[in-house]
């Protein structure tokens, strides 16, 4: 058990024949009695400041812990979200590929369906081209028949006909 101010204040000697002077003996006792209670005190006090110490330490490993955890679940959900949003994109491309597929499956069936139609108005012009052209070539010969002219001189005797009765 180590000693205290109080142990060395109360430490009696015995003595001796020629002993130490006693008023010098006790002057040094004081003076370590008080050098022992600032160390004591100072001991006290840097017990005291190693504890708070201790106690920040433990506060701040425990808030370094916290944080080490804090950053690991935030990367993880960065993670997640990264994931989320690159399924998501393929998703949505996916998507878009297949409306750009489906359009342009739909105009190429229009585009056939327009140039079946053209063609279909290609070929009735045709048809109706030769129909006109062999009406005109059917009007142009009955035009250049001589049944005209027989016609022309059986208006002209008709007309005779009329006129001589008319007189007559």
């Amino acid at each position: 058990m180590p000693l205290t101010p109080l142990d060395i204040h109360n430490k009696e000697f015995t003595r001796g024949f020629r002993g130490y002077d006693e008023d010098e003996v006790n002057e040094f006792l004081d003076q370590v009695i008080k050098d022992y209670e600032m160390v004591i005190r100072e001991k006290k006090e840097l017990y005291d400041r190693v504890e708070e110490l201790e106690e920040k330490l433990d506060h701040f490993s425990n808030l370094e812990t916290t944080l080490n955890k804090s950053i690991f679940v935030a990367q993880e959900t960065a993670e997640d979200v990264k994931r989320s949003a690159d399924k998501e994109a393929k998703l949505i491309i996916r998507e878009a590929e297949k409306n750009a597929d489906r359009i342009i499956n739909e105009s190429l069936a229009k585009s056939r369906k327009i140039a079946l139609e053209i063609e279909e108005l290609k070929k009735q012009s045709k048809v109706y081209r030769t129909r006109f052209k062999m009406l005109l070539e059917a009007q142009l010969e009955m035009l250049s028949a001589d049944d005209w002219d027989e016609l022309a001189k059986g208006i002209e005797e008709s007309e005779e006909e009329q006129s001589e009765k008319v007189r007559g």
